[in-house]
């Protein structure tokens, strides 16, 4: 049997993502607001990444974390190659249900970015790691594998939630107890992780960080933006693996 993990896995968390596996394309349960924050992170991924055109059709892109697909498929329909990766198996097996029905074309596997970075150094022109960071034991570790994983002056965007008292109001008290938007124990807010610290493992792996943007979400509304000013709680950052001399 091929290795698909490096042991940089929390199986609690895989195993809650198991099991909210059928639910990943139910615009009305849990994974709710990952679809109503997905057009935005895609604005700036395109904007950020795509050059002139913001377009990034026909670039090879690599989804890390990617459960259900819900990325993947975004960036499948503005026209790139597309792979997503994940741990949580039934999540996969959910992505590829989907993108069949959807008559797209997406390629998923079951392995962990570490293992991907052994396989497929340099490989993809763009890769995303969006809400994924803040699973996992050791997130320089999984940074230092999509650093090798991309090529020489391609793209990264990461998206994680930041470190502070408002973020923990927000995400766990106010997300989690009082608007019961995710189920309790989604998020640990010891593992979320601040602009600065993101930075610094960026740059130790050899990326270099472009930009950082704010994504703010209103529950209410059920909608959701992107805000320069504002990179308290959901942020994105935008960096760049320097181009061979």
């Amino acid at each position: 049997m091929s290795r698909t993990d490096s042991g940089n896995v929390d199986h609690d968390e895989i195993s809650r993502f198991e099991a909210l596996a059928a639910r990943w394309w139910d615009r009305a349960g849990e994974m709710g607001a990952l679809h109503v924050i997905n057009p935005p992170r895609m604005r700036y991924i395109q904007q950020r990444t795509g050059g002139a055109s913001a377009s990034i059709k026909g670039k090879r892109t690599l989804d890390v974390g990617c459960g259900g697909g819900i990325l993947t498929e975004a960036l499948a329909i503005a026209g790139a190659d597309a792979l997503g990766i994940d741990l949580a198996t039934a999540s996969i097996e959910v992505a590829k249900q989907h993108a069949e029905e959807a008559g797209l074309k997406v390629d998923y596997r079951v392995v962990s970015a570490e293992v991907l970075a052994e396989q497929q150094a340099e490989s993809f022109d763009l890769v995303c790691c969006l809400e994924m960071l803040e699973h996992v034991p050791d997130p320089a570790e999984t940074i230092e594998a999509i650093a090798r994983l991309v090529k020489p002056g391609g793209d990264v965007v990461f998206s994680t939630i930041n470190r502070n008292p408002k973020s923990y109001a927000l995400m766990i008290v106010g997300a989690e107890y009082v608007a019961r938007i995710v189920p309790r124990g989604t998020h640990d807010y010891a593992k979320f992780i601040r602009p600065s610290e993101l930075d610094r493992w960026a740059r130790n792996a050899g990326l270099v960080p472009q930009d950082v943007m704010g994504l703010r979400y209103n529950p209410l509304l059920k909608s959701a933006s992107l805000n320069a000013s504002d990179i308290d709680v959901n942020y994105l950052m935008h960096c760049r693996k320097p181009a061979e001399d």
